[in-house]
């Protein structure tokens, strides 16, 4: 059974930090793009961050660039989102996810094309 958890949410003051974890099972995740979204109450979910299956290549939400950054460990089957300078509009429920793709340079920013989602963390953060 294919499972992805997210971690490492929380209530955080304006421009501090936190770093999400998402830790998947049940399958080797090394061929699949992992992602980030986040939806804020009354809100769409919207594409926060992803990463290709080789590491090399990143997409971000043009709002947290310069701020977050995913990575991962394919070893592991876990993958990060590191948040700095986070500010009350960051607040939302955090969701990972997993995509396959066939090639090592391709992100994915349309949640239609990911495959696995957890079951999201809630990030907080205050003014």
């Amino acid at each position: 059974q294919v499972q992805m958890v997210e971690s490492g949410g929380g209530l955080v003051q304006a421009g501090g930090s936190l770093r999400l974890s998402c830790a998947a099972s049940g399958r080797t995740f090394s061929r699949d793009v992992m992602g980030w979204f986040r939806q804020a109450p009354g809100k769409e979910r919207e594409f926060v961050a992803a990463i290709s299956w080789s590491g090399g290549y990143t997409s971000y939400l043009d709002s947290v660039k310069g701020r977050f950054t995913i990575s991962r460990d394919n070893a592991k089957n876990t993958n990060y989102l590191q948040m700095n300078s986070l500010k009350p509009e960051d607040s939302a429920i955090y969701y990972c996810a997993a995509g396959y793709v066939s090639d090592p340079w391709r992100t994915l920013r349309n949640p239609d094309d990911y495959n696995y989602w957890g079951q999201g963390t809630q990030v907080t953060v205050s003014s």
